[in-house]
């Protein structure tokens, strides 16, 4: 019996699933929208949720506490500026999780997770703007 024992284990060690989870929730946190499998969203959300509302919060204690659980201080920068204030007055509800039918190699049930009021040009900037860096950069190499 898994009495107490809150969440799916999804076949990985504690350690594995906290990353994962961390970098799941870094991706959701940068792009405002993800594919992944339904079980995987259905256990980011409370855990995204808890960073926006850390995030709406926003002092230094809640910074911190944000950067302990993903580990990424840019997303966390964007969290506390962007994201957090676009949610100020709403009390949860957050996320939405859309059902996305079946992964054609294995049959996994798909879902695409995203922000309520997302930014639409979010999704892919972050990569646009590292793409565009490389180019500067490889023409800099070049010349």
């Amino acid at each position: 019996m898994r009495h107490g024992f809150k969440g799916r284990r999804f076949a990985r060690s504690i350690s594995h699933r906290k990353s994962m989870f961390a970098n799941l929730a870094v991706s959701l946190l940068e792009h405002e929208q993800i594919v992944t499998t339904l079980p995987k969203a259905k256990d980011l959300r409370p855990i995204v949720e808890k960073l926006v509302t850390l995030g709406k919060r926003g002092d230094l204690h809640a910074r911190r506490q944000v950067i302990a659980q993903i580990g990424n201080e840019g997303v966390v920068k964007r969290l506390f500026d962007t994201i957090a204030p676009r949610y100020a007055d709403r009390n949860g509800g957050y996320l939405r999780i859309m059902k996305a039918g079946f992964r054609h190699g294995d049959n996994a049930a798909m879902a695409v997770i995203e922000f309520v009021d997302r930014d639409t040009d979010a999704k892919g900037a972050g990569d646009r703007a590292r793409l565009e860096a490389e180019g500067v950069n490889e023409e800099a190499a070049a010349a």
